[in-house]
């Protein structure tokens, strides 16, 4: 204590000053958006009642780094019959940490929101139409409903499906899967990605 008194005051608060400083200077712990490196896509037919037909099929990308981080995932074409309708869900993973994200999605439902853009679902002309239908009735995406047309224009396309995180889903025209200026209604990209379509 006697050499710590001796200390002149100047010095003391230099010390104290640097401390404050390498406190201040730590990373404040924000809800980053969630690390994806699995999505499938699932679709199963359905008749004119809405019930099931057949089996269901499904589509991947993959990125083990994330697909938000790494360079290249690896996507499948998405291949569906015109003038069929069809129930799609979407599961979502972390592999790298083995984490179903599909489930923190539905636990955190009103922070989360699938659109669904690209030539697929833009345009007067777009092939797909999509209907949200998840079953506790919030609009996520997670589950819904795909109609392509009996006779689309073009037979290749691009499904984009992006992933919203802590939006505003009273945002006017957040309501709607193909929202184009998802932005606006604020929140963070967990996911953006397009796999390609074809239709036969």
């Amino acid at each position: 204590m006697k050499n710590l008194q001796k200390l002149p005051i100047y010095l003391l608060a230099a010390g104290l000053f640097v401390f404050a400083s390498c406190e201040s200077d730590d990373p404040i712990q924000e809800n980053e958006g969630e690390v994806i490196t699995d999505v499938t896509l699932l679709f199963t037919e359905l008749d004119n009642a809405g019930n099931p037909v057949g089996l269901t099929f499904s589509f991947d990308a993959t990125d083990p780094e994330g697909i938000e981080v790494g360079g290249a995932p690896t996507i499948e074409t998405v291949t569906l019959e015109a003038g069929k309708t069809y129930r799609m869900q979407i599961e979502v993973r972390n592999s790298i940490e083995n984490e179903d994200i599909t489930e923190e999605i539905l636990e955190e439902a009103d922070e989360h929101q699938f659109f669904f853009l690209g030539s697929a679902f833009s345009g007067s002309s777009a092939p797909l139409t999509y209907v949200y239908a998840d079953e506790s009735g919030e609009l996520i995406g997670v589950r819904g409903t795909v109609t392509v047309a009996a006779n689309p224009s073009f037979n290749n396309a691009q499904m984009r499906v992006v992933l919203r995180h802590d939006l505003d889903k009273n945002y006017p025209g957040a309501d709607s899967p193909n929202f184009e200026n998802f932005v606006q209604a604020g929140g963070e990209t967990d996911l953006d990605i397009t796999f390609p379509l074809v239709l036969n």
